[in-house]
C-alpha cells in the first residue's frame, strides 16, 4: 500500500484554493499543490466556513493527500468536522482521477482511521456512499464498516450510511 501524508491547510491556503490561485495556495501550504485541488474549490469554501464557525475544525477537515516520498498530490481526505456529541466523525476522501486505481484511497482511509482511533473522543467513524459508487464501497471493505441505513443528501442523492466503531486498542 502506498504511503500517504496529509498537509494541514491554513485559512490563507484555503482562501487561495477558493480563489483559484494555485501559486498562492502552494506557497501558503509550504508544498506544491495541484489543479485538482483548485477544481475542488467548493469543498475548500465549505471547510473555510467550518473553521470560521469552529476553529477546532481545522484539525479535522479535508487536507491534500501527498504520496510519499515524492510529495505529489494524489487527492484529499479528512473528516466533515470534529467528533459530534456522540463521538462520531464522518470520513471523506477523493482521489485525483489521474492517480486512481493505485491504492491511494485505501491508504488515505487507513491513515484517517488511525487518526480517528487515536482520539479518545471518537467512538465511531461514519461513511456515506452513493449506492452506485462501487469504488468507494470497495475502498471501505475490510475496514470494519457495517451498513446501518440510508439517507438522502441534497447534493449526492441517495446514500448508504456505514459505521465503524473506533478501535480503542489502537490508542
Amino acid at each position: 500500500m502506498p504511503a500517504i501524508r496529509f498537509v494541514k491547510l491554513s485559512p490563507a491556503a484555503l482562501a487561495a484554493l477558493v480563489e483559484g490561485d494555485l501559486e498562492a495556495a502552494s506557497q501558503a501550504a509550504g508544498t506544491p499543490l495541484s489543479q485538482y485541488l483548485i477544481d475542488e474549490n467548493w469543498l475548500w469554501r465549505v471547510r473555510l466556513d467550518d473553521i470560521a464557525n469552529n476553529p477546532e475544525a481545522a484539525d479535522w477537515i479535508a487536507r491534500p493527500a501527498l504520496a510519499d516520498p515524492d510529495g505529489i498530490v494524489v487527492g484529499h481526505g479528512g473528516f466533515h468536522g470534529p467528533p459530534d456529541t456522540n463521538g462520531v466523525v464522518e470520513v471523506a476522501y477523493s482521489v485525483d482521477p489521474g492517480h486512481r486505481r493505485r491504492g491511494y484511497a485505501k491508504a488515505m482511509l487507513r491513515a484517517l482511521l488511525e487518526r480517528a482511533d487515536a482520539d479518545p473522543r471518537v467512538t465511531a467513524v461514519r461513511a456515506s456512499i452513493r449506492p452506485d459508487n462501487i469504488g468507494s464501497r470497495a475502498t471501505i471493505k475490510g475496514f470494519g464498516f457495517k451498513k446501518i441505513g440510508e439517507q438522502w443528501d441534497r447534493e449526492e442523492g441517495l446514500e448508504d450510511v456505514y459505521l465503524r466503531p473506533a478501535r480503542p486498542a489502537a490508542r
